[in-house]
């Protein structure tokens, strides 16, 4: 069986001749002396239109059964189209149902059904155009993101998702218990997780950069691409309760050289996609977002500037712009500070750097001042921040004083200043949320379409 997909085909990595296809039915329509169906296997944007002849015996044995959704597969010869809007059509010789679905009952019947509708059936959503594209960009950039590492020499590492660590430190994580959630066992009159299975509270994960650094200051450069979980009770476009980071750390990297990699990065994927998945970035600048490919392309093309949290700051007051959060030095930045900068000031990409240490990690180095740390966050057009990251504290008294201003239990984390008394480096990493770039080279709105199950506030299911 010389079996071919539909996009090899739109692909010209086959030529013409007899083959095998596969996949469902997309549209089907019929006049005296021909049958059409469209056909996708999922593999591309565009179907295959196969021409059946009326006279064709398994045709008339089941024409009653090509309806939308129904899956078959076709024997027959791959020919150059006589008709407008597609290269090729395929011409049946012998075709097969493998299995029926009912007009009455499939949901995916029409065109143009909308996002919040799709949201209902996740299990059939991939079917449709949009999420198709979707995900195969997703894959594409998934292979993007290994081979920009593995090309520089670094070690992928799979961080631990059960923890006992809080990298944020803000708390908002899953617990991971066997313990009995009515009738918890108590000691003193707190939960006695000695009683537990790990014999000590344990998580979810918010963040792999823990383990990270472990690994980076013995291998040098690492990265990690794993889920990751927040607790946080958000229902915005925005946020999921799973989802998954890249997070790279590199010994002897300082903040300087975290960004240059950052930025060659976000580079990379943005070519990389571009490059493999054209039809599905021609889909979304067409439907999804105009102007899409010009835009992400200028990025790709763009000196990243860079500026200080101060001059950021000090920009953003000279503007004389009014904004719904007033702007003052120590505020956390806001979306509508990151896009002034990026959208209307810079007209391009910008990292800022150096923010107050109140608003960030402890895991930051701190700068001379005593006010800022080596902190830095890529802000592109369109979304504001995409990248997130610092230069690490090396200093084990520094970061051991750190831990305790933040009432963060120094035991829980003995292991981690254990790495600034033996052989201490400076280091450096960033995180970069993989659906929320997801989000910014396909231009889709709701982080909960670029993601195969979103688990969000009330929904897991699946």
């Amino acid at each position: 069986m010389n079996i071919v997909t539909i996009r090899e085909i739109h692909r010209d990595k086959v030529s013409l001749g007899e083959y095998t296809i596969s996949g469902w039915i997309r549209t089907y329509r019929e006049s005296k002396n021909v049958a059409f169906i469209e056909l996708t296997d999922g593999t591309a944007v565009k179907g295959l239109q196969v021409v059946l002849n009326p006279e064709l015996r398994s045709y008339i044995e089941n024409k009653d059964r090509f309806t939308t959704g129904a899956s078959i597969k076709v024997k027959g010869n791959l020919i150059k189209s006589q008709g407008k809007g597609q290269a090729y059509d395929f011409e049946a010789l012998e075709i097969e149902v493998l299995g029926d679905a009912d007009p009455e009952e499939y949901p995916l019947q029409k065109k143009g059904h909308s996002l919040e509708f799709l949201r209902t059936i996740l299990h059939l959503r991939p079917r449709a155009n949009t999420y198709g594209a979707v995900f195969r960009v997703r894959s594409a950039a998934a292979m993007a993101v290994h081979t920009f590492f593995q090309q520089r020499g670094f070690y992928y590492l799979t961080s631990p998702i059960i923890t006992t660590a809080d990298c944020e430190g803000a708390g908002q994580m899953f617990r991971v218990s066997t313990l009995d959630a009515a009738k918890p066992p108590m000691k003193d009159g707190k939960v006695d997780y000695d009683a537990d299975f790990f014999k000590q509270e344990a998580s979810l994960t918010v963040s792999g950069q823990l383990e990270g650094e472990m690994f980076a200051t013995a291998l040098s450069c690492i990265y990690t691409f794993g889920p990751t979980f927040r607790a946080e009770n958000s229902n915005t476009t925005r946020h999921l309760s799973e989802f998954w980071m890249i997070e790279p750390e590199m010994s002897f990297y300082d903040l300087s050289d975290n960004m240059s990699l950052a930025e060659d990065f976000v580079k990379f994927l943005i070519n990389y996609v571009l490059e493999h998945c054209p039809e599905e970035m021609a889909f979304f600048d067409q439907w999804i977002e105009k102007g899409i490919i010009e835009a992400v392309k200028k990025v790709a093309q763009s000196k990243f500037e860079r500026i200080t949290y101060t001059q950021a700051i000090e920009i953003l007051e000279k503007s004389n712009k009014k904004f719904d959060y007033p702007v003052k030095w120590g505020i956390d930045l806001q979306s509508e500070h990151e896009r002034f900068l990026t959208d209307e000031h810079f007209n391009g990409p910008v990292f800022v750097t150096d923010y107050p240490k109140e608003i960030k990690a402890f895991y930051m180095r701190l700068n001379e001042d005593g006010k800022t740390v080596r902190a830095m966050d890529m802000l592109v057009p369109r979304v504001g921040e995409l990248i997130g990251g610092s230069q690490r504290e090396e200093r084990h008294d520094v970061l051991l004083q750190k831990i305790k201003a933040q009432n963060i239990k120094e035991e829980d984390l003995w292991w981690y200043l254990e790495l600034r008394k033996f052989g201490t480096v400076p280091h450096a990493g960033f995180g970069l949320g993989f659906e929320r770039f997801l989000m910014y080279i396909t231009g889709m709105q709701n982080i909960r379409d670029v993601i195969p199950c979103p688990r969000f506030p009330g929904f897991a299911k699946f």
